[in-house]
């Protein structure tokens, strides 16, 4: 039970790293501001560590890990890119981030309760992301 649960837990850390990296560098060729190209470049660095040590996990059980949902990652470019062709503003662009960590945030805390037999590192790498999205989302109402 333990290591099937650390194993589910840490896919979905993977996917929702993963996820967090990419809307970065979606969005990141539309900031305007220095400021906010600093907060999400260090957010972006956060995550790409974050995932480093998660995939060391990864494979000390021998698990490829999990990339998003296709589905998902596809709607998620196209309200990114229409939202960028109506407004492209550095305020929605916070707006979308937060969107995105709220949304990190609500799945890790219920893959966290569903995965309560996970191991400590995976739990520990899960809080560090939802720590990591909670920071980003208050960095970015400054922008709003």
């Amino acid at each position: 039970m333990v290591e099937r649960d650390t194993i589910r837990l840490l896919r979905e850390c993977d996917s929702g790293v993963k996820m967090g990296i990419t809307a970065i560098d979606e969005v990141m060729d539309h900031v305007k501001g220095r400021g906010l190209q600093s907060i999400l470049r260090s957010s972006k660095s956060e995550n790409e560590r974050l995932q480093t040590d998660l995939q060391k996990v990864l494979d000390d059980y021998h698990d490829d890990g999990k990339d998003p949902n296709p589905v998902v990652q596809g709607m998620s470019w196209v309200k990114t890119n229409w939202e960028m062709l109506i407004d492209g503003t550095d305020s929605k662009i916070a707006e979308l981030m937060i969107d995105g960590c709220n949304m990190g945030i609500k799945s890790l805390s219920r893959y966290m309760n569903q995965y309560k037999a996970a191991d400590e590192r995976s739990k520990d790498i899960a809080k560090r992301l939802i720590s990591s999205e909670e920071k980003l989302s208050a960095d970015m109402r400054q922008y709003l």
